[in-house]
C-alpha cells in the first residue's frame, strides 16, 4: 500500500478529498505546504499526499515499474481509504499516472490537475529536460552523506539551484549512525523515467472520462510541452468545456517551487459543473 498523509482544514469534515501526486525524485511532503492552503481555501475538500512507488515512504513496492502500475497502486489507495475521492492533482510524472487513473474513473465526478506534465510520449534521455539534468546530478553523486547539509551543498555545487537541492534532500533517510542515505532506487527510478517517456495517454485526453474535468497546468519556460503538444492541448479545449489550459508564463517544469502563488490562485477556483 502506498504510504500517504491525510490534511484537513482544522475542525472540517471534508465532503471529498483530493490526491496529491508528487513528480519523480519528489515525496508527499512536496506538496504539503500548497494541501494545507487548498483545504483552508476549499474547506469541503480534505488532501491526501501520496508517496508513488520507490518514492518517500514507498519502497519495495512489486514489479513492473510502470506508469500504468503506479495509477494502479494509486487505484488501490483509494479503494483502501475511508474517505471519498473526488480528484487528483499530479506534476511532471504524477500527472502521467493521474491522467492514467482517470481510466478508471468513467462516470464518476472527478477534478483532474496535471502541473507541466504532457500526455505525449518523449525521449527519456533528452539532454534538455529539467529532470535528465537532475538525474544525471544525481547519478555522479554518493548514495550516502554525513549530513543533509552535505547533500544539499553537492547538488548545488553540481550546478542545481538551492530549491531544488533541498526539495531533493526531502529522499534523505537518516541511518542508525546517525548519517543519511539516497532512499529511492535510482535504477528503479530510472525504469520510472523511461516508461513515463513511453506512455502516450492522449487518448484519455481526447475522449475525457464522463463526469470527469481536467485542468492542465503549463510552465511557460518549460520544455515539457512542446509547441504541438501545446497547440493540441489548446485545440482540445476549445472542443471540450471539461478541459482548462493554464500557462504560467514565469515557471518552468518545476512550477510549484518557481510560480507557487500563481498556481495556488488557479487551485482557488471553483469549477463549474
Amino acid at each position: 500500500m502506498l504510504a500517504h498523509s491525510i490534511v484537513t482544514a482544522r475542525a472540517t469534515d471534508p465532503e471529498q478529498y483530493m490526491l496529491f501526486l508528487h513528480g519523480i525524485l519528489g515525496t508527499r511532503a512536496n506538496w504539503r505546504g500548497i494541501a494545507r492552503t487548498f483545504v483552508e481555501a476549499r474547506p469541503a475538500w480534505g488532501a491526501v499526499l501520496v508517496d508513488l512507488r520507490e518514492h518517500g515512504d514507498s519502497l519495495g513496492m512489486p514489479t513492473p515499474h510502470t506508469v500504468s502500475a503506479a495509477a494502479t497502486d494509486v487505484a488501490e489507495l483509494e479503494r483502501f481509504l475511508d474517505v471519498p475521492v473526488g480528484g487528483a492533482l499530479g506534476h511532471s510524472f504524477g500527472g502521467k499516472v493521474g491522467v492514467e487513473w482517470l481510466r478508471s474513473r468513467q462516470g464518476v465526478r472527478t477534478e483532474a490537475w496535471t502541473i507541466d506534465s504532457s500526455p505525449s510520449p518523449s525521449a527519456a534521455n533528452r539532454d534538455t529536460t529539467a529532470t535528465a539534468a537532475v538525474m544525471r546530478t544525481l547519478e555522479n553523486l554518493p548514495r550516502h552523506w554525513v549530513s543533509r547539509e552535505a547533500f544539499v551543498a553537492a547538488v548545488i555545487a553540481a550546478g542545481q539551484p538551492p530549491p531544488i537541492a533541498q526539495w531533493l534532500a526531502m529522499n534523505l533517510r537518516r541511518t542508525d549512525d546517525g548519517k543519511r542515505t539516497f532512499g529511492p532506487n535510482l535504477d528503479v527510478i530510472r525504469e520510472l523515467v523511461e516508461d513515463y517517456a513511453r506512455t502516450d495517454s492522449w487518448d484519455v485526453v481526447d475522449a475525457l472520462p464522463n463526469r470527469c474535468s481536467l485542468d492542465v497546468v503549463i510552465g511557460g519556460r518549460s520544455e515539457v510541452f512542446s509547441q504541438s503538444d501545446r497547440a493540441r492541448i489548446q485545440q482540445i479545449a476549445r472542443q471540450n468545456s471539461a478541459i482548462s489550459v493554464h500557462v504560467l508564463h514565469g515557471a518552468g517544469h518545476w512550477v510549484q517551487v518557481d510560480a507557487p502563488d500563481a498556481l495556488v490562485a488557479l487551485f482557488m477556483r471553483q469549477r463549474e459543473w
